[in-house]
């Protein structure tokens, strides 16, 4: 019997109906029959969303049990792992267990092959069959279970000379670099929020390479822990120390860092809540805020911007662009700084 499904997945969702399986609140997880135009994966690691797992751990406490209940609690709610707070989900790496008749030989996988997801877990469907191990300081988890993939859904076969911890991590955050390449021109003057962390250093990478010698790169974080090693990759011409959900403080620091000028291009990254007006009073007019932070409230940077009186353009943090997952692992092949300090913390 022909089981077409729509290409877009609207064929899981359970409730409610008529809506895209991201924002549905409950789409069909069963694994044991797919449709001819689906993907069945078996998951070996989900890295979660920062922003969802910084929440997740808070209220857990830190303790890795309460963490594990919390994400097997949402999935088996759900369908997916889609945070109820944050919105937001993350991405996996598993082996291709099957491929459905409509779709074989278009995608370019088959079963055996090892891939990462490129589109979130809010919108995919996950079930967990167990919770292996919580990795909490890179946002890990590795579990036993399947996921499906739409026909409309992308991924990245993991490359043979990047570890695939390291591929994973990197890949969950490649919009961010790859947006970064487009938006920034040779002598533009850049802020990365969230300068010492996964993406905003992918981001200086791209930052650095766009800016030009006529272009500065500022880099602001709020902890301190890897200034040092972050600042010795050479791609910031200032790296300061801000709290970004002050504001005025933000404010104040680029303009004497700028001479007054401001910055054309900020690139939010930061994984916590009310860094909306840090970012926008940081910004020119008509310049460019991409907010990457699944952490943003769209209200507050839309309202905030207007109360200021800031003509400033603000982009939703897209996680694709085209190419990205190639974009990205092209850094890590090229950025053997970038490599090495990521092979210590994820591979």
């Amino acid at each position: 019997m022909n089981r077409q499904g729509s290409p877009f997945g609207t064929h899981r969702v359970i409730e409610p109906a008529g809506v895209l399986p991201q924002p549905a609140k409950k789409i069909c997880n069963k694994m044991n029959e797919i449709y001819d135009n689906e993907i069945r994966v078996n998951v070996e690691v989900l890295n979660v969303d920062s922003a969802s797992f910084t929440q997740i751990k808070e209220q857990a406490d830190g303790d890795i049990e309460k963490i594990k209940e919390i994400i097997l609690n949402i999935v088996n709610e759900c369908g997916k792992l889609k945070n109820p707070v944050t919105g937001s989900g993350g991405m996996f790496i598993g082996t291709v267990d099957k491929v459905g008749e409509a779709i074989k030989g278009k995608k370019g996988i088959k079963a055996g092959d090892k891939i990462a997801s490129l589109v979130s877990l809010s919108l995919t469907p996950l079930r967990i069959d167990e919770i292996i191990e919580v990795r909490k300081e890179i946002d890990q988890v590795v579990i036993k279970g399947q996921a499906i993939l739409f026909e409309s859904g992308i991924f990245s076969v993991l490359p043979d000379d990047i570890p695939q911890r390291l591929a994973l991590a990197v890949l969950d955050v490649c919009g961010a670099p790859a947006q970064t390449a487009r938006l920034v021109k040779s002598g533009d003057t850049v802020a990365i929020i969230g300068a010492c962390g996964k993406s905003g250093i992918l981001c200086a990478y791209e930052a650095r390479k766009r800016a030009g010698v006529n272009g500065k790169v500022i880099g602001i974080e709020y902890n301190r822990e890897n200034f040092d090693a972050v600042n010795k990759m050479g791609f910031y011409d200032e790296l300061i120390q801000l709290d970004a959900t002050d504001s005025v403080s933000c404010h104040e620091k680029i303009l004497e860092l700028t001479n007054g000028e401001l910055c054309d291009v900020v690139i939010n990254n930061v994984n916590i809540p009310n860094t909306e007006m840090g970012s926008i009073l940081m910004c020119k007019d008509m310049g460019t805020i991409y907010f990457f932070s699944m952490a943003t409230s769209f209200t507050k940077a839309a309202l905030g911007a207007e109360g200021v009186g800031k003509d400033v353009n603000m982009i939703v943090g897209n996680g694709y662009a085209k190419d990205h997952d190639l974009i990205t692992l092209d850094i890590i092949r090229k950025s053997k700084d970038i490599r090495e300090y990521y092979e210590k913390l994820y591979a």
